[in-house]
């Protein structure tokens, strides 16, 4: 949900990683409190949606473009990297932070799993740094123990887990509640991705774009509402970090949203910070 080597500036052109667990050209916002209740409306779609298997893989490697400059998504369990963003550590297939929690609640759920795994012997030093920018007891060992700890089948399991129940299940079944299709449902995840899911973040972003126009399940255009939904994203990603690249809207995401490819339906072409992503 948030990696990057720096703040991607429109004018900075990206920088393709490495190596396997390369430098990633996005940024993520701390907005980690717990989402409001959402509407209980009955879903308008079929329940699989972007869960279906195909689709959920179509959806990771549509963020990967943008959190990691590759499709392969799975080749991030490994990544950790500190982006200079003031979260500290970010790591993994989804961007887990050490600053904003979910990194900390993830070790502890693979540790009550799997007592004495690598990554075991940094739980206090975590929840010291849980909620700030700090290292404290991380250096200089974490990064190597992550990398390590990620080749381990069990890790990769737990990493997707935390993804489905933080991120990637509350965005879908929010996204169906709301009336909205394939395309719909991966904008929201992307959105709870790099925003994280509170109100300062992904419900933030769709209470206000409800206010602007009406979902499907309240009778609404779904194109509409996806319009007002983006637009007020890119608002808010500038206002937070001026300057910031929004290719990932503006090139991806707006892009199928004008071609009319609600159901997110294959082929697809799209750019993410100036380079052209395909998936026949």
């Amino acid at each position: 949900m948030k990696r990057a080597g720096v703040l991607m500036l429109a004018a900075v052109p990206v920088a393709i990683a490495a190596t396997a667990y390369g430098i990633s050209p996005s940024t993520h916002d701390d907005s980690r409190p717990a989402h409001p209740s959402t509407s209980a409306a009955t879903p308008r779609r079929a329940p699989e949606g972007l869960a279906a298997p195909a689709m959920k893989n179509l959806a990771q490697e549509l963020v990967a473009s943008a959190e990691n400059s590759t499709l392969d998504w799975r080749s991030a369990y490994g990544y950790v990297q500190d982006i200079g963003d003031g979260q500290g550590y970010t790591a993994g297939i989804i961007g887990f932070c050490t600053g904003t929690h979910d990194l900390l609640v993830l070790v502890e759920h693979y540790t009550a799993d799997h007592p004495g795994n690598g990554l075991a012997r940094y739980l206090p030093a975590l929840r010291k740094v849980d909620g700030t920018a700090s290292h404290e007891g991380l250096d200089p060992g974490f990064p190597a123990a992550w990398r390590a700890e990620a080749k381990v089948p069990a890790f990769q399991a737990a990493q997707d887990a935390e993804r489905d129940r933080i991120y990637f299940d509350p965005a879908v079944g929010t996204a169906q509640r709301d009336g909205l299709g394939p395309l719909g449902q991966f904008i929201y995840y992307d959105a709870i991705v790099f925003h994280g899911p509170g109100t300062d973040g992904f419900y933030g972003i769709r209470e206000r774009a409800m206010q602007r126009a009406k979902t499907p399940a309240e009778g609404g255009s779904e194109k509409a509402y996806l319009s007002a939904f983006l637009d007020i994203r890119r608002a808010t990603m500038r206002a937070k970090h001026p300057g910031i690249d929004t290719t990932r809207i503006d090139t991806a995401q707006r892009k199928f949203l004008d071609e009319g490819n609600l159901e997110l339906r294959t082929p697809l072409v799209w750019k993410v910070y100036g380079e052209t992503y395909k998936v026949p």
